[in-house]
């Protein structure tokens, strides 16, 4: 199983990508990053994109069916799995008239919240496909 820098790497080749990090969502803090960074400041960056990922995931709104939030989310929903154990955020996805911001929730072993971010240029990548490349990258990171 790849580990983060492996599936940093990995996440460089798809089409149009422009940055990855692997950011724990509570803390802000990056485990991993590569590539472009906007306005040059890592720690920046990477607490921004985790205060939009915390929202997302803390967000009764969102939560699936029958749910009340993301596994290690909000302490206001009781019950923070849905039916089957899977987070019930799976990706957010922001798209500006340049780029594509991609962010994936990391399922890990231990009580986490992780999530892949993928920065795509908009003319050269494709959303659809760096979605799915993101979604397999995650499903194989090792995170120990």
């Amino acid at each position: 199983m790849p580990g983060i820098d492996e599936c940093l790497l990995e996440a460089m080749t798809v089409n149009g990508a422009r940055g990855a990090a692997v950011i724990e969502w509570t803390s802000g803090l990056a485990l991993g990053m590569v590539g472009e960074v906007r306005d040059e400041d890592p720690e920046a960056t990477a607490a921004e994109t985790a205060e939009l990922a915390r929202m997302a995931a803390e967000q009764r709104a969102f939560a699936a069916l029958g749910s009340g939030g993301v596994k290690g989310g909000s302490e206001s929903g009781a019950d923070a799995d849905d039916t089957d154990g899977e987070p019930a955020v799976e990706d957010v996805i922001v798209t500006t008239r340049t780029c594509y911001h991609l962010l994936r929730f990391v399922e890990t072993a231990f009580d986490s919240g992780v999530f892949f971010y993928l920065w795509l240029d908009r003319r050269e990548g494709n959303l659809a496909l760096a979605r799915m490349r993101l979604r397999d990258m995650c499903g194989r990171l090792a995170l120990i």
